[in-house]
């Protein structure tokens, strides 16, 4: 039940939606700014690991200056692990997969982590697949189905398909993973373990294809650099703050626009086209995440 007490007034709205957008708009910006960085002749793994290195020692710096409670050995090692280690694995099998398919196709695809999310709960029996669930779900695959192969369109390549779902159904096992380990704690140290467990991932993978420098172009560092403020460590901030005004609900449905603003990007910088099985099949795809995030509130 929501009281009128409860619910945000339109400044809290209004502030909550806009740093949701800025969110969205950082996190949309990651598999452009990422293939802008690669196309510098650096390889996803010395990428990654400079956007995550820098990310950690930011973050490290910020903890440090605020007086956070200390986390207990075990959990940090928790969060360097499963946090870091996890969020490398999804990050790296969705940018993988932009060797075969177009950023806007990524962003919907792995926008499906919801609709696992959900199937995951119900098979762990955590929570009912009731018909608004299931509905979510049948739109999901049916936007998959759109944009895999429409009569008469060019079909796409099922390996970009295959990486992209790949990293939405980890990303969809790493979201109540991260909540429960995560439950006891405020946001910025574990986060701040998460980068440094990422950092360690792709510094090694780095290293052991024999693909890591400390020589970059100015121009590689200006994208690394701009990957790391603008679509990582800003965004996550954004979020929370927004997270902070709307609540959970309609931060989710805001967060709704990333997929469509990863797409307009692509036409803009990249020079991708924006086809219409890929805006069908995303369509589909935001409506299932609204009606899984949607609940009616009620009054008292």
């Amino acid at each position: 039940m929501t009281t009128s007490a409860q619910r945000p007034d339109g400044g809290q709205l209004a502030n909550g939606t806009l740093f949701t957008f800025l969110a969205a708009t950082g996190f949309a910006a990651v598999s452009i700014l990422t293939a802008k960085a690669t196309g510098t002749g650096l390889s996803l793994a010395t990428v990654l690991a400079w956007r995550y290195v820098l990310a950690a020692v930011i973050l490290t710096l910020w903890v440090g200056t605020h007086d956070y409670k200390r986390i207990p050995p075990r959990e940090m090692l928790g969060f360097v692990t499963i946090g870091g280690f996890g969020q490398a694995l999804l990050v790296y099998l969705a940018l993988s997969s932009l060797r075969f398919i177009p950023a806007a196709t990524l962003a919907f695809l792995f926008y499906t982590y919801p609709a696992w999310v959900a199937l995951a709960q119900a098979v762990r029996g955590a929570e009912k697949l009731d018909a608004r669930r299931a509905g979510a779900l049948a739109l999901s695959f049916a936007g998959i189905g759109v944009m895999v192969g429409m009569p008469g369109a060019e079909a796409i390549d099922w390996r970009g398909v295959a990486l992209a779902l790949g990293a939405a159904l980890v990303y969809g096992v790493y979201i109540p993973v991260m909540r429960t380990l995560q439950r006891d704690h405020p946001v910025a140290p574990p986060s701040a373990y998460s980068k440094i467990g990422a950092a360690l991932a792709f510094l090694v993978l780095s290293v052991s294809d024999q693909s890591f420098t400390w020589r970059l172009t100015p121009e590689a560092w200006g994208f690394v650099l701009t990957l790391t403020v603008f679509s990582t460590v800003l965004p996550s901030v954004f979020f929370l703050m927004g997270l902070i005004r709307l609540g959970p609900v309609r931060t989710a449905i805001v967060s709704t626009v990333e997929p469509f603003l990863t797409g307009l990007l692509a036409v803009l910088v990249l020079g991708q086209p924006l086809t219409m099985p890929t805006v069908l099949g995303g369509a589909l795809i935001i409506g299932a995440v609204v009606l899984l995030q949607f609940r009616r509130e009620r009054v008292a």
